[in-house]
């Protein structure tokens, strides 16, 4: 069966401005490590014929400096308001377990940290997005418009091996207290979109 995801997007890592793994994986992070929060606000979508529009899915990763080593520890954050069913197709998806953009980094994961039911608030205010998960996330992102640039357009990415697109737009981090799974950091380097489109 397929399943189709449209979406917003943003993420905070604890690499400085800019995180050398959005560059390529194989390039080593900032420190001896990656922390990254993945937030994904979903407008409309189907798995298998379960609709999940207007739901959120978040993760929260550990990495090693240099990504494609893999044992990456990850946990989950799925919507309180989703159903059983909902989250179990979720979980699914964004565990890499039915396909597309996330199945090629499932093999990158050597632990799997949990998968929680939280409050998951997003908030996009043109240039600024902001996040709140439960009491264990709590950041904004706001993204770069270059010196001189009179329109307002902030620098994008293009041609990214990144899971969500290969066109993001940079950002920085303006606020950050990030505590989940063990996992804690300071927010710095950061990316968005206002659209991600998914299918498999």
């Amino acid at each position: 069966m397929s399943w189709s995801l449209k979406g917003s997007y943003v993420e905070t890592c604890s690499c400085d401005l800019m995180c050398p793994c959005n560059f390529s994986f194989d390039h080593g992070a900032t420190y001896d490590y990656c922390r990254v929060t993945l937030v994904f606000n979903i407008s409309e979508g189907e798995i298998e014929g379960t609709d999940v529009s207007g739901l959120k899915v978040a993760a929260i990763a550990d990495t090693p400096k240099v990504m494609t080593e893999g044992n990456w520890k990850l946990g989950m954050f799925v919507d309180e308001n989703a159903s059983d069913e909902q989250m179990e197709k979720l979980t699914a998806v964004f565990g890499g377990q039915k396909g597309g953009p996330m199945e090629g980094l499932a093999p990158l994961i050597g632990e799997m940290l949990g998968v929680e039911r939280v409050p998951i608030e997003v908030v996009n205010d043109g240039l600024r997005h902001s996040v709140r998960i439960g009491d264990a996330v709590d950041f904004e992102i706001e993204d770069i418009v270059p010196f001189g640039i009179e329109t307002g357009q902030p620098v994008r990415f293009d041609g990214m091996f990144h899971p969500v697109a290969p066109n993001l737009t940079a950002a920085e981090a303006t606020r950050s207290r990030i505590s989940a799974f063990g996992i804690e950091y300071e927010g710095k380097s950061a990316l968005s979109t206002s659209e991600f489109s998914w299918a498999a």
